[in-house]
């Protein structure tokens, strides 16, 4: 009996990926990327917790530390990506190419400048652009693909250009989120 529902559980879960994997654009992990052991953290802020001021517009606006481990041991390189989804996916940061290995970690206040390349967010700016709602709790997503390969770009990359050069790459993903609201 057991068999059944872990199979079908895992049939419901395929179906739902794939799904997904139709009505939009956005690379799509594998099922087993799904299913990884992958964690995203940072020392800023907890899973679905609020992003402390200096990460946002009000403040500093200087990315946070973020650490992970868990990734596939083939991992060669991530990507990271963060959007906020209550602003229609508005994209606050991009990087690529960042080393791989089963764990690692992100500095906070990495510059524009500094690896791992960057690419443009919807601020029209190479970088951390950080949080900075016009009203209202916003969530923002922090998600990081561990890939098969290193990517390659001729220009500074935005959000689609990843997406695009991550199909077919991506081992596992892991997400963060937090949330700001302005005027606290």
């Amino acid at each position: 009996m057991a068999k059944v529902s872990v199979r079908f559980a895992l049939a419901v879960v395929i179906a739902v990926a794939g799904l997904a994997a139709c009505s939009g654009s956005q690379a799509q992990p594998t099922e087993e990327a799904t299913m990884a052991g992958f964690v995203l953290t940072s020392p800023s802020f907890e899973d679905g917790g609020p992003i402390p001021s200096q990460h946002t517009c009000d403040g500093q606006d200087v990315s946070p530390a973020l650490s992970w481990y868990g990734a596939p041991e083939e991992t060669q390189s991530f990507a990271l990506i963060v959007d906020d989804p209550n602003a229609r996916g508005f994209i606050h940061w991009v990087a690529v190419n960042i080393p791989g290995g089963a764990s690692g970690e992100l500095h906070e206040s990495i510059h524009p400048d500094a690896d791992p390349l960057q690419g443009r967010n919807d601020f029209g700016r190479t970088g951390y652009g950080g949080p900075c709602p016009p009203s209202g709790v916003h969530n923002y997503r922090f998600t990081l693909y561990a890939l098969s390969e290193d990517l390659a770009f001729g220009v500074t990359p935005t959000e689609p250009d990843v997406q695009r050069a991550m199909d077919g790459r991506i081992l596992a993903q892991a997400t963060l989120t937090g949330t700001y609201t302005r005027g606290r």
